[in-house]
């Protein structure tokens, strides 16, 4: 019983590293900004995160104990979700579109709640790493504890490198293999799951 730690924070690792809404829009900041100065933005997005672990992460525990193949499904359906991202991520490239104004606290506040990739990477984390019978709290506590910590150091270093990232990869060969090794990883994260359960 318990959470698999060691391979949900690779998982959340992966996630959290991978170009998506959230990590779009702090490479833009980080661009466009600066670390210091878009320092509020940063701690909203971090924080933001927590505004939907909490109520995930009960509501999927008593689901799992009552309807224990609605668990499944959700958990097939996330996966499947993260896979057709890592799909559109491999295809992408880096958008460093500017913003007039730094945004502030409240407006990364309201970045993961907006954001499904968020809401299913949370969903594959309760259904694929957390045992049945685990408490609602150890579980929840665990996976929020772990994004936050994966969090305070990928969301900050994503800001950091967007000035160097755009300068140096936008539109470059070398973008397309960056971005092939990033949806590479999400797909290995997974796959690890999927092979540990079977």
């Amino acid at each position: 019983m318990g959470v698999e730690v060691l391979g949900f924070l690779i998982f959340a690792a992966a996630m959290v590293g991978t170009p998506g809404p959230a990590n779009m829009v702090l490479l833009s900041a980080g661009a466009r900004f600066g670390l210091r100065r878009a320092l509020p933005f940063v701690t909203g997005v971090l924080l933001g995160k927590q505004l939907i672990i909490w109520p995930i992460g009960f509501g999927l525990i008593e689901l799992a104990d009552r309807v224990p193949s609605a668990f499944a499904a959700l958990k097939w359906a996330s996966v499947a979700y993260i896979l057709w991202l890592a799909w559109r991520i491999a295809g992408s490239s880096i958008n460093t579109a500017r913003q007039t104004k730094v945004p502030g606290f409240f407006a990364g506040l309201i970045v993961h709640p907006l954001n499904p990739k968020a809401w299913a990477m949370i969903m594959v984390g309760f259904t694929s790493f957390v045992a049945e019978g685990t408490s609602a709290l150890i579980a929840t506590t665990v996976i929020a504890l772990s994004l936050m910590s994966v969090q305070l150091v990928l969301h900050p270093l994503w800001t950091l490198g967007g000035r160097a990232i755009a300068a140096r990869m936008a539109g470059q060969r070398s973008e397309k293999y960056l971005m092939r090794v990033l949806a590479g990883l999400t797909v290995a994260s997974v796959l690890l799951v999927l092979m540990k359960e079977g």
